[in-house]
């Protein structure tokens, strides 16, 4: 029952940053465009590392994995 509402959880976050990744694709035109991005065009040939979006994207998700769990330690101590 709880893995359940996780994936409809889950879910909706996916459509949600589908949606937004839809209608404002200009809000992340930033990624792949950032100093430390490789990119090597040569006769046909298209390799793209984006080593600096993906720090960036690493540290955007642990700090908000770990706010995330935070605030549900801090509540279910709290006897909610």
């Amino acid at each position: 029952m709880e893995l359940g509402r996780w994936l409809i959880v889950l879910g909706l976050v996916l459509v949600f940053l589908g949606a937004v990744l839809y209608f404002f694709p200009r809000l992340f035109a930033w990624f792949g465009h950032l100093p430390g991005d490789i990119r090597i065009e040569r006769d046909g040939v298209y390799i793209f590392v984006p080593l600096t979006s993906m720090l960036v994207i690493s540290v955007l998700l642990t700090l908000f994995l770990n706010l995330l769990a935070y605030l549900l330690a801090l509540f279910a101590g709290s006897g909610r």
